[in-house]
Order: C-alpha cells, then sequence, then structure tokens
C-alpha cells in the first residue's frame, strides 16, 4: 500500500532527468515513510515506538545528502572524502547521523541493525530515483555522489554508536567492579578467620585454598577496574609518598615466593633507591612483571630482580630466562588483553586477563616514568624508569 502510494505520488516526475538533489527535497516525505517502515522491522523493542523515535534525525541527514550534493567537490575533496576526512561542519558538535548511531545505541539497536537502515535507505532512494526518471537518464555523477554521503553518514553513524556502547560498557565493569569489592573482602576475612581456628590441618588447608583463590580474584578484579579507569579518560590514581624502594620490593618478593616455593628469585639493589611514589602501585607494578616472568620463564631458573639508583631517578629490570618473545607480540605487549604462550605453547598459561603489562605500563605512566622490553630466543628483560621527582597525578 505505502509501496504504490509512493510509486503514485512520484509519476508526475517522469518527464526526464531529475537531479537527485531535486528528488529527494520534493519527495522527502516518501522517502522518510520508507525509512519508517524499515526502522520499525528492525526495532529490538518488539512493540510499539513512537515514528518521531523511529525517524530521528532521518530528515536532517538527508538535508545534509541534499547540501553535499549541490556542493562543488573537486577530485582531492572526493579523495580525502573516501579516506573519512570529509569537511567538518562549522559550529556544529556533532552530526545528524552521528546523532542518529549515538541514539539507535540508545534505544537498543544492533550494528546489523543501523546499517541495515542506511542500506535500505540508500536501495530504496535509487531506486525511487529511477523510476522517477525517464530509462537512461538518471546522473550518474549524482548517483556517486549520493553513495559517498551515504557511506559518510554511516561512518559517522557507527562511530558514534560504538562510543555509547564503549562508554556503557564501561560504566557497567566499573558498577561491577565496586560491588563485588565488599563481598569479596567478606569472603578473604571469613576464610582467614577459619584458619586461625584450632579446627584441624583439613579446615586450616582448605581456608588457605580459599584466601588464597580470594587474593587472585582481588588481583583480577583491581587490574579490571583500572583498565575500566583508564578506558573512561579517568588515568591511573596513585598518593605519592617518600618510600625506599628496596623495603618495598624485598617484601614483594617475599610475599611472591610464599605463593612459589619453588621458584628461585634473586634480588639485587645498587645505590639510593629512595624517592616519592605511590607504594601500592609500585607493589602491583613489580607484582605484575613478576608474575609474567614466573609464568612465561623457564622453571629451572631464577627471575632476577635488579633496582638501581640514579642521580635524577631509579631504574629496575626484571629479568627471566627461557624463550624469548615472538616478534609479532613486541610491538603490541603493553596493550590490553594481549597475552602470549607459556613455556608449554599454551595461550596465556592461566586465568589471566591480559591487563597486566598493561596496568603495569599505566602504572608507570602515571608517575612520570616508562617501561621497555627487550626480549632474544634466551631471556627477556622488562625495564622500568622512575623520577624521583612527584608526578602529577591524574587520577587523583
Amino acid at each position: 500500500m505505502a509501496r504504490r502510494s509512493q510509486r503514485k505520488a512520484m509519476a508526475g516526475l517522469q518527464t526526464g532527468t531529475v537531479r537527485l538533489s531535486d528528488f529527494i527535497a520534493r519527495d522527502m516525505k516518501a522517502i522518510l515513510a520508507t525509512w519508517d517502515s524499515v526502522a520499525r522491522s528492525q526495532w529490538p523493542g518488539g512493540g510499539k515506538l513512537d515514528a518521531v523515535l523511529l525517524r530521528d534525525h532521518a530528515e536532517e541527514i538527508l538535508r545534509a545528502v541534499i547540501k553535499d550534493l549541490r556542493t562543488f567537490q573537486s577530485a582531492d575533496d572526493q579523495h580525502q572524502k573516501s579516506l573519512g576526512r570529509a569537511p567538518e561542519i562549522a559550529d556544529a558538535p556533532e552530526t545528524a547521523a552521528e546523532t542518529h548511531g549515538f541514539l539507535r545505541a540508545k534505544w537498543g539497536f544492533d550494528i546489523k541493525q543501523l546499517v541495515a537502515e542506511y542500506r535500505a535507505l540508500r536501495a530504496g532512494v535509487l531506486q525511487l530515483w529511477a523510476e522517477a526518471c525517464k530509462p537512461g537518464t538518471t546522473n550518474v555523477r549524482d548517483m556517486m555522489r549520493f553513495n559517498e554521503a551515504i557511506d559518510q553518514a554511516i561512518a559517522e553513524s557507527v562511530t558514534f554508536f560504538s562510543h555509547k556502547l564503549a562508554e556503557e560498557r564501561n560504566l557497567m565493569l566499573g558498577a561491577v567492579g565496586h560491588d563485588m569489592r565488599s563481598p569479596l573482602h567478606v569472603i578473604h576475612m571469613s576464610a582467614a578467620s577459619l584458619g586461625m581456628l584450632d579446627a584441624g590441618e583439613k579446615v586450616s588447608a582448605i581456608a588457605a585454598r580459599i584466601c588464597q583463590s580470594s587474593a587472585q580474584l582481588k588481583s583480577l578484579l583491581d587490574d579490571l577496574v583500572d583498565f575500566n579507569r583508564s578506558n573512561l579518560g579517568l588515568g591511573l590514581s596513585i598518593a605519592p609518598v617518600e618510600c625506599d624502594l628496596a623495603q618495598l620490593f624485598g617484601e614483594a618478593l617475599e610475599q611472591l615466593r610464599a605463593g612459589h616455593p619453588d621458584r628461585e628469585m634473586e634480588f639485587q639493589v645498587v645505590g639510593d633507591v629512595q624517592g616519592t611514589w605511590d607504594p601500592h602501585r609500585l607493589h602491583q607494578l613489580l607484582g605484575n612483571l613478576l608474575v609474567n616472568a614466573l609464568k612465561y620463564g623457564s622453571p629451572l631458573a631464577p627471575v632476577r630482580v635488579l633496582l638501581k639508583g640514579r642521580p635524577a631517578e631509579v631504574e629496575f629490570s626484571v629479568q627471566n630466562r627461557g624463550p624469548g618473545m615472538d616478534e609479532s607480540l613486541m610491538g603490541h605487549i603493553f596493550e590490553p588483553l594481549v597475552r602470549g604462550n607459556d613455556d608449554n605453547g599454551r595461550a596465556g598459561g592461566d586465568a589471566s586477563l591480559g591487563l597486566g603489562l598493561y596496568i603495569a605500563r599505566e602504572i608507570a605512566h602515571a608517575h612520570g616514568g616508562d617501561i621497555a622490553v627487550r626480549s632474544d630466543e634466551t631471556e627477556t628483560v622488562f625495564t622500568v624508569r622512575l623520577p624521583r621527582l612527584p608526578a602529577e597525578a591524574p587520577g587523583s
């Protein structure tokens, strides 16, 4: 029915060549009716949806297409647009297509449903335009410009759609991470109390396993929360105070030795290693590097930690023997969710999130320092440089 009415409305246009921009402007109502029909078929809610919400920014998107078709475009302009560098609209923080993508994500559309709207719009406009013109009189350049404009609108919508989904995911992760801390703390403290009771070796062993598992879960949760803060642009929170890295790292190594009694860890300190840093964060940084070294290094060779004091900074390195990293991995090792193979060739080696080295880099950067890695066929060494002067705390 709607199809017949659209054809009837355009029958009077079949008098010759109709420029595509003029056609869209004249038959905006019929085109928007098609948009409504497609959007309604894609609506994830399953029920009725107000036509205004279904059509949100559709007319503005088409008005932008009309303006684009009527604007002179040089060969360089066309090339830049093909690379996704369309000119920005003055005094407009976002385009109609960008807002459309944001709202579609908000209303529960998925990426396929979003793109389906544009596919239907493209096909519908071109088919109706062809019917409005005499055979063989459509303007090929108009068609090319229209396709470019729709492609640009799709790119803008998908970008904002993805940003909205990422924002919602990060907020959800933040809420989950926050809410999990309290029950996890209760589990750990309850298990610790149970282990202190004189209830026999079997109960003490079970309590110890619960404490160890809850500590591992807390470590994973801490990495997840830190990753989430970084994604939200908040940075890692640090609270710098005067501290002695020799004492701090010595305590961290003792804790790790208790959990890995079968592994050898060596620690060497050279020079003055006192300064102003966040002790909790540096404990976390060293822990992440040591866990990585234990996981991927040879179990027959010791893991070595060398701490050196320099005039303006302190440098420390964590070295493990064993097969080096793949070259393809070296350039991405500090990116989130990247995991290598352990000494047995297994991806990751245990139930980690692949965030340890990413968090280590963020902690170093939060202190105004940096981290680097070198690896060959016999060893892998991570080196961290930390200035002695306190860095600004971006997340504090």
